[in-house]
């Protein structure tokens, strides 16, 4: 069976994990985030410079979280137990000891921009579209990703971009600094060329410099921060609003 997330360790020193769901937009399932967590701790093993995460296929990155699992009617209590597992991931990421670099080969929604906002760098494809949409489904970022947000954009715009619910183009985040760097179509599988600023570095450098960061984020207390976002999503899965949206996904589909 192919793993739902896979790990490689690539020849020029740094880790790659690929969400592997293609047919499924890559939206993360219980049994995903299991692998998810998996994957992670065995790059943690690897003396790797820097980790890629990024996907399978070309349309989407991922959509978020599985509506299959996270169905709109569960209670509050089984909501954050079905949430947490990918706040722990996201965690993992934020801390994890080299620099983290999310190579966007398409669209995110949701809980797939939660992912990459927990990245430390964001590379997309020019015509990629992000969005932070949970709002529109009555509730609000369910992994902690939007308190991860708030760390790497300005927070008017955080505020803006978690109330307002709106997708954006890769120009306009590119501006706003949540996207480092955009990449055309035919320079995205060269993979030297769009990791060169990381792949000239030390593992001894990424060490010290990633060390760094996570002081200056106070990576220790986000943590916490991040547990009070999952559980305040989950006090909202009970709503009206959000069991009407979910109803209303369903019946598109």
């Amino acid at each position: 069976m192919t793993e739902l997330v896979q790990y490689r360790t690539a020849a020029q020193g740094y880790g790659e994990i690929k969400l592997n769901r293609p047919d499924k937009m890559n939206a993360v399932s219980n049994e995903m985030a299991a692998s998810f967590r998996k994957a992670i701790e065995t790059a943690k093993q690897q003396p790797i410079k820097f980790l890629v995460i990024t996907a399978s296929g070309e349309l989407m990155f991922c959509a978020g979280g599985d509506l299959k699992d996270l169905h709109g009617d569960m209670n509050s209590d089984e909501a954050f137990a079905t949430l947490y597992p990918m706040k722990e991931v996201l965690y993992e990421i934020v801390s994890f000891p080299v620099p983290t670099v999310c190579l966007l080969n398409g669209d995110a929604m949701g809980g797939g921009c939660e992912i990459a906002t927990a990245c430390d760098f964001r590379i997309a494809r020019e015509h990629a579209r992000f969005g932070f949409v949970q709002t529109k489904l009555g509730i609000i970022p369910g992994w902690g990703g939007g308190v991860l947000l708030y760390e790497k954009v300005h927070p008017a715009f955080a505020f803006q971009w978690l109330m307002e619910a709106e997708k954006h183009e890769v120009s306009f985040l590119h501006d706003r600094c949540w996207i480092q760097r955009v990449a055309a179509d035919n320079e995205w599988n060269d993979r030297d060329t769009l990791l060169r600023p990381y792949l000239s570095k030390s593992l001894e450098q990424m060490k010290i410099l990633k060390n760094q960061y996570k002081k200056k984020i106070s990576s220790l207390s986000l943590s916490a921060q991040m547990d009070d976002e999952v559980r305040n999503c989950a006090e909202l899965w009970e709503t009206k609003e959000h069991k009407e949206a979910v109803r209303q996904f369903f019946s598109r589909k």
